[in-house]
């Protein structure tokens, strides 16, 4: 085979360069544009040229808005608008009384201003007989003063001595017009600028950002008007035409503004075309709008359909401190599980914020060191009044937040490593097994409404236990395994951490073992989406995005106005969102914002020392003993045997507590049938009778081992 070597031609070689360079390289035109934008940052930069700009735009905006208030006074004093705007508003707030008031006002200003008109034309008619009457009358004044004047000096040339006088007098006027009028004309732009300059500045006709510091305006009493003039100016073209349509320029779009803790309240009714997520979207530009930071207006979604509510807040009123916990301020506080409630906080209206934790698992998330572990802290501190709670904490952080908590919680595990981790795991997977016994003592006593108030004060095997995992991120995010091959950590059914959470949350509130969980910067790894949905109570801190948000305290708050992230990093420290149960909110209100009270190290000392004083010594355990997990699975696999198609549930029971009676001295029907449910499986009926097939087994033991071949 021949292979020829053919050279190209010149000008194809110089095009193919040409275009390679033109890739390479920027056009003249872009360098250009390139350059005037860095000119433009680096000017933009300069102080002094921010300065200038806000220099031009301030006395600019004065001299707009001094003549938009001059040609306004201008219209009001020669119509019907000032009367008929009043009359619009006194209909819109249903005075009735007013409405009749500035009509009659309106009546006799129109009664005058005819009257005026046909003086006016009447005038008109009789001004030249005025006139020549004035003429004449004057002319005969003058004549009669020379005749006097000529007389007097005996000389006749004094009769006409006034009127010529008088005609000096009229040139020098005139002399004097003549010489002013020029510069007159040439100067009036200049005094009527200077006119309306003036009225603008008095009236700080600019925008806000524009103004000296000494002139601008923050935390003005928020009125109707203003409200209103914020909607319009959201940059939303429906809501602008829409306000400036309506007959009584957009009062009819609120209600009554109400004082509500240290801001007001205001319901906000859109128009047509405007829908309550674009109001949201809008929060910082509406807040700037009334003169408020951002973190200073917060929006909820009210029952009532197509409307915002609005809090706002008097300036500067969130970034003070809110007191001091009442746990601190009253030494004979007490507590009770069942009918209490724990002082949290306050709500932004300045109400106290209290909240059951009755029977309820809670979820605390948030960025870190935002004040998490203080928030959930406080609401042990709280419980730990009540001599018949258990605590069984983890915290797994491991720097002391909880260490007041030593000898009044049965167990105390602090550390982050992994060992740690595997305790926190077995203090909760002994939670659910405490839960599978009182459940088998409550079916064998027939009880019917769980564990009663009376039955967990007087018997202590129905006790409220509440487990209490802080930092649970590093449980979730944990990947060493134990000895049964099964990771501790992870989000999926193989992790045991969360499969105990996930019983606890199904089953435990009935028999009074809660969980109770804080984990920071929640994600669907270190947060599954199962373990965050099974809460009773979901707080939320400051976090970083919206999708967040929506993890931790679910979808349907957030899209209704709950905005953890929003809050301020650092500055809103302490400060809750919170969804869901035992905490009193608004009807309709799917959230409420939460100051918390600190409660500093000391002090929680303070509080557990008063609540060990009611109780008896608790000995903390620190650190569990390590016993081998009951492979649940295999022990049913080897009661059922491989000839057995299929044994009485009864007989399955009675063969697991022969081979470990005190593994399975409680399990009834339902935890078998719990089990099999696990890997997707259930016992049957045969002749009517609740049975276990060995082939679901087979498929249990077959879904594990892929299910773990998948977690390695």
């Amino acid at each position: 085979m021949t292979v020829t070597l053919i050279k190209p031609p010149e000008d194809t070689l110089q095009d193919s360069q040409d275009t390679h360079a033109s890739k390479a390289s920027p056009t003249r035109p872009e360098r250009r544009r390139a350059r005037y934008r860095r000119i433009a940052q680096a000017a933009l930069a300069d102080e002094r040229v921010r300065t200038a700009g806000r220099l031009t735009v301030r006395h600019a905006s004065y001299v707009a808005g001094g003549t938009r208030v001059v040609a306004r006074r201008a219209w009001d004093g020669r119509t019907t608008a000032r009367y008929e705007r009043m009359i619009r508003a006194a209909e819109a707030a249903g005075l009735l009384d007013e409405v009749k008031e500035w009509e009659a006002r309106g009546n006799q200003f129109r009664a005058a201003r005819h009257k005026r008109r046909m003086d006016l034309l009447q005038l008109a008619l009789n001004a030249p007989k005025a006139v020549a009457s004035g003429a004449v009358a004057g002319g005969g004044i003058l004549l009669m003063l020379g005749i006097l004047l000529a007389w007097a000096n005996h000389d006749v040339r004094d009769v006409l001595t006034p009127i010529e006088t008088v005609v000096d007098l009229v040139r020098a006027v005139a002399l004097v017009a003549g010489i002013v009028w020029g510069p007159f004309l040439a100067a009036a732009p200049w005094i009527g600028l200077a006119a309306v300059w003036a009225v603008g500045r008095h009236r700080h006709a600019a925008p806000q950002w524009a103004l000296p510091v000494s002139a601008r305006t923050f935390g003005d009493t928020i009125t109707p008007s203003i409200v209103v003039v914020a909607f319009r100016d959201l940059g939303i073209s429906a809501l602008r035409k829409a306000i400036e349509n309506m007959g009584d320029v957009g009062a009819a779009m609120l209600s009554g503004i109400k004082i509500a803790g240290c801001g007001v309240e205001v319901d906000v009714t859109l128009p047509s075309g405007v829908s309550t997520e674009e109001i949201q979207a809008k929060r910082r530009k509406l807040a700037e709008n009334l003169n408020r930071h951002e973190h200073e207006v917060f929006i909820t979604i009210p029952p009532a359909p197509r409307t915002v509510r609005l809090w706002i807040a008097d300036s500067g009123a969130l970034d003070e401190p809110i007191g001091p916990s009442p746990l601190m301020l009253d030494e004979d506080a007490t507590a009770d599980y069942y009918t209490g409630s724990a002082p949290w906080g306050q709500n932004l209206r300045g109400d106290a914020a209290s909240v059951s934790v009755k029977q309820r698992h809670i979820l605390l998330t948030g960025l870190s060191n935002q004040g998490k572990t203080a928030a959930l802290r406080a609401l042990a501190l709280w419980l730990a009044l009540d001599e018949t709670v258990a605590f069984y904490i983890a915290d797994l952080k491991g720097v002391g937040d909880w260490r007041p908590f030593d000898g009044l919680a049965e167990v105390l595990i602090q550390g982050p490593t992994d060992e740690h981790v595997a305790q926190a795991v077995d203090m909760v997977e002994w939670g659910v097994d405490e839960m599978q016994k009182r459940i088998a003592l409550l079916e064998q006593s027939g009880a019917t409404d769980g564990v009663t108030r009376e039955m967990a004060r007087t018997d202590p095997r129905f006790r409220p236990i509440v487990l209490i995992v802080d930092e649970a991120q590093v449980a979730y995010g944990c990947g060493a395994k134990g000895p049964d091959k099964r990771p501790y950590g992870g989000s999926k059914a193989t992790s045991r951490y969360f499969q105990a959470v996930k019983r606890i949350h199904d089953q435990g509130r009935a028999v009074n073992v809660t969980i109770w969980e804080g984990t920071q910067d929640p994600t669907d790894e270190n947060l599954p989406k199962r373990s965050r949905e099974g809460n009773h109570i979901r707080g939320s801190l400051v976090l970083g995005t919206e999708s967040q948000a929506k993890m931790a305290l679910g979808e349907a708050p957030v899209d209704a106005g709950a905005a953890p992230h929003k809050l301020r990093r650092g500055l809103d420290k302490g400060t809750l969102v919170v969804a869901g149960e035992g905490i009193d909110m608004e009807p309709g209100q799917a959230s409420v914002t939460v100051r918390t009270h600190f409660i500093s190290g000391e002090d929680a000392v303070t509080l557990t020392d008063r609540a060990k004083a009611r109780r008896q010594d608790v000995a903390t355990v620190h650190k569990l003993e390590i016993v081998q997990p009951v492979d649940h699975l295999a022990d049913l696999a080897a009661v059922v045997s491989t000839t057995e198609k299929r044994v009485r549930t009864t007989e399955v029971l009675h063969r697991l507590k022969a081979r470990t009676h005190a593994v399975y001295e409680h399990w009834t029907g339902g935890r078998l049938k719990a089990l099999l449910a696990e890997y997707g499986e259930e016992p049957g009926t045969y002749d009517g009778y609740p049975v276990v097939r060995r082939e679901s087994i087979d498929r249990a033991l077959d879904r594990r081992a892929e299910d773990l071949a998948e977690a390695q």
